[in-house]
C-alpha cells in the first residue's frame, strides 16, 4: 500500500512538472498575426447540448412516471 502511494506521488510530480512548460505561451504575437474568433460554432454546439439534456431529462421523467403508475 505504501509503495502504491509513493508511486502515485512520483507519477503526479512527473506529470505536473512535465506539463507546466506546455502551458506557457510566448510573451507576445507578431503584428501580422490575425486573431481567431472562438465563437464560430461553439454557441450552436452549446445550444444543441442544452436541448439534448432537456430532452433526456423529460424522457427520464416520463419513464419514471410510467413505472410508478404500474
Amino acid at each position: 500500500m505504501k509503495m502504491l502511494s509513493i508511486f502515485r506521488i512520483i507519477l503526479f510530480c512527473i506529470l505536473f512538472f512535465c506539463s507546466k512548460p506546455l502551458i506557457a505561451q510566448p510573451p507576445s504575437f507578431d503584428n501580422d498575426t490575425a486573431d481567431v474568433p472562438i465563437d464560430g460554432g461553439l454557441s450552436i454546439l452549446l445550444a444543441i447540448g442544452i436541448g439534448y439534456g432537456i430532452k433526456k431529462n423529460f424522457k427520464q421523467e416520463d419513464t419514471s412516471k410510467k413505472n410508478s403508475l404500474q
